[in-house]
C-alpha cells in the first residue's frame, strides 16, 4: 500500500526536519485484539524514504520499517507513478507501479462491505523487543475511498518475507487524502475483571 505522508508531527512538539513529508509503503494484514476483539492492522514490513522517520517508528512503535530510495510522481489529478527500492538490503526489494483513482462511489462504505472491513480499523499492532504484542490506538475520519486501477510492474514485498501472493487479480482502491491520529503504544492486555461491592453478613455481638 503506497502513501504520501504529509504534515507528520508529534503532539506538543514542533515538526521534525526530514520527517514531516515523505513517501511510504507498507505490506499489511487485518487482525483483531485477542482479548477485546478490536479490529486493527499488522504490518509485515514498511518502507520510507525518511531515515529519521524510520528510526523514530522503529524506536517508538517497534514497527518493521526499512529505509528506501523512493519517489512518487503525480501525473494528473488522480494518477501517480510510485517507485521504491529498499536500501541496505541483502537482495533487491523493489516496488514499481502506476495507479489512478476512478472517482468516489458512496455505496462502497456500507457496513458489512469489504471496503468497510479494510478501513474500519481502530488500532495498529506490533511487538516490542521482548516479543510481547503491543497496540497503538488510531483515530481517523471515514476514508474517502474510490475504485482504482493500476499497472504493477514489480512487487518484491511479499517474497522478501517468504509469502507468495495469489494468482488472482488484486482488488484496488484509492484515497485522495486521510487525516490519522495515533496514540502511544501499549502492551496488549487482558481486560481487568470488573469489581463491585462484596456482600457481607454481620451479626451483632453483645
Amino acid at each position: 500500500m503506497p502513501f504520501w505522508l504529509d504534515r507528520v508531527k508529534f503532539r506538543s512538539m514542533p515538526p521534525i526536519p526530514g520527517a514531516r513529508s515523505f513517501p511510504d509503503l507498507n505490506l499489511r494484514t487485518y487482525v483483531r485484539d485477542q482479548f477485546t476483539g478490536a479490529p486493527g492492522i499488522y504490518c509485515f514490513s514498511l518502507d520510507a524514504s525518511s531515515l529519521i522517520a524510520v528510526g523514530l517508528a522503529r524506536t517508538v512503535y517497534h514497527l518493521p520499517y526499512h529505509w528506501a530510495e523512493m519517489w512518487l510522481e503525480q501525473r494528473s489529478d488522480r494518477e501517480f507513478a510510485f517507485y521504491s527500492r529498499r536500501r541496505l538490503a541483502n537482495r533487491p526489494v523493489i516496488f514499481k507501479a502506476r495507479y489512478r483513482g476512478l472517482g468516489p462511489r458512496e455505496s462502497q462504505m456500507r457496513s458489512g462491505s469489504f471496503e468497510h472491513f479494510i478501513t474500519e480499523r481502530s488500532c495498529l499492532f506490533s511487538a516490542n523487543r521482548a516479543g510481547y504484542p503491543i497496540r497503538a490506538n488510531l483515530h481517523y475520519i471515514p476514508w474517502p475511498l474510490e475504485d482504482a486501477e493500476a499497472e504493477i510492474e514489480r512487487n518484491d514485498l511479499a517474497a522478501s518475507i517468504g509469502l507468495e501472493l495469489p494468482k488472482t487479480g488484486p482488488v484496488l482502491h484509492y484515497s485522495r487524502r486521510l487525516a490519522v491520529y495515533i496514540w502511544p503504544a501499549e502492551l496488549v492486555r487482558r481486560p481487568a475483571l470488573a469489581t463491585g461491592p462484596v456482600p457481607v453478613a454481620a451479626s451483632p455481638v453483645g
